[in-house]
């Protein structure tokens, strides 16, 4: 914690010297050697050479008709990749005697975007049939979400199959919740194969977004426990009044539409929205790593947060199925089996 205070006050100095500047870093991070996929279609002999390019123009499209999508998208990919891993089983609907996971707590009434996935994967099928399997189009459609909103980019990562299966039951124990403690956060990355420095680091996708009421509620109840972040829970009521939960409000209030390391700089702040953002700021312990000092680094040095961001994203989009990676098919339809 005391690396975490000394930062905090480096922070504080920057900012004073430099207000309005945007760090900007425009690396790129490629997989670990070694890793048994493909990067991109556009190698000699691939499939589909024009995929990512067809993916990435839908995506600007629909970011900018609503900057809220931009997480939305990413945040199907997080979903998808937590259950059984990363193949496309979040976009499965529900049908007689087959159930989805798209009605889990996690996801009901919450994830978004499937039209816009929808439309991409109609246009893969017109100009390459079966090829590109709807899970890469989530991975693709997760970077170009963030690069569209000003974060870094990466070389994703391809060749996932899409699952045959889904599973409810996964959606609704595997997933974070917005209350959860920091020992619960990091267990259920490291049940995933994940670290906690990968939670801290994907946790940062919260710099763009919305969130409703209900999913908050926790911290409005302490409003006056802290003069730190009493005006912005006191904000936070007064939207939330009278909408019986359903108001959104933005995960990050200074920068709403920027992926930035805004989102540690407001939990620094005691401005984080979740009780399980502001849990990161101020935890007892969590083994290994010390996450409040990963905030803490984060919300200094931007780039170090996309470099770790882009990093712990492919580590993410690495999680697969239990039958493996070459397990299941290439869906016509993401909603449908073939």
């Amino acid at each position: 914690m005391e690396r975490a205070t000394m930062a905090l006050a480096f922070l504080l100095a920057a900012l004073a010297a430099s207000a309005g500047a945007s760090p900007v870093n425009k690396s790129c991070v490629t997989g670990s050697a070694g890793a048994s996929v493909s990067i991109g279609y556009g190698g000699a002999g691939a499939g589909c050479p024009r995929a990512e390019e067809i993916v990435r123009a839908a995506v600007e499209q629909a970011v900018a008709a609503d900057p809220r999508m931009a997480a939305s998208l990413l945040r199907l990919h997080f979903h998808d990749c937590f259950v059984n891993g990363c193949d496309g089983s979040v976009l499965l609907d529900d049908k007689p005697f087959f159930v989805g996971e798209k009605t889990a707590g996690p996801n009901i009434n919450s994830l978004r975007g499937f039209e816009v996935i929808d439309a991409i994967k109609a246009e893969l099928e017109q100009e390459c049939p079966e090829t590109v399997s709807c899970a890469d189009v989530l991975a693709i459609a997760a970077r170009d979400s963030v690069v569209a909103s000003g974060g870094p980019s990466w070389e994703v990562e391809t060749g996932r199959k899409d699952s045959r299966t889904a599973s409810l039951q996964a959606a609704n124990s595997n997933l974070p919740g917005p209350t959860s403690g920091v020992a619960t956060l990091v267990q259920k990355f490291t049940n995933v194969g994940l670290i906690a420095k990968d939670m801290v680091a994907l946790s940062g996708a919260h710099t763009i977004g919305k969130a409703r009421c209900t999913t908050f509620s926790a911290r409005l109840a302490s409003v006056g426990e802290s003069a730190k972040d009493t005006g912005f829970l006191q904000s936070l009521q007064q939207l939330c009044a009278g909408s019986a939960g359903s108001a959104l409000a933005h995960l990050d209030l200074a920068t709403p539409a920027t992926f930035d390391n805004q989102y540690y700089i407001n939990l620094l702040s005691g401005d984080g929205l979740l009780p399980s953002d502001q849990a990161l700021a101020a935890p007892a312990g969590s083994g290994a790593e010390d996450v409040a000092a990963l905030v803490a680094d984060y919300a200094f040095d931007a780039a170090l947060f996309f470099d770790d961001f882009a990093a712990s994203m492919l580590r993410m989009g690495r999680l697969a199925p239990a039958g493996g990676r070459d397990a299941g098919e290439v869906r016509r339809n993401c909603r449908v089996v073939n």
